[in-house]
């Protein structure tokens, strides 16, 4: 639970670069632009499982995975499972 609370309480530092944008939409077959947003609206999710392995956080929830880096708070990717 430390580690869910963690990341939803820095949610407003979430970001990504632009390759990043492009990396997640294509993993997801995403058609929004604003991925941060989506990612950020999945992690809020009650259901969502946050586990804090080394220097990433992996958010699990509706069929996939975030990843977050634990000290920049960039999503470096979105992977189906």
């Amino acid at each position: 639970m430390e580690n869910k609370a963690e990341l939803v309480n820095n949610l407003d530092k979430l970001h990504t670069t632009e390759l990043g944008v492009v990396r997640i939409k294509r993993n997801l077959s995403l058609e929004t632009d604003d991925v941060v947003e989506w990612c950020r609206e999945k992690i809020k999710l009650p259901n969502a499982e946050i586990v804090r392995k080394g220097k990433n956080y992996y958010a699990e929830i509706d069929g996939c995975v975030i990843t977050v880096n634990a000290h920049s708070f960039t999503i470096i990717t979105a992977k189906i499972q």
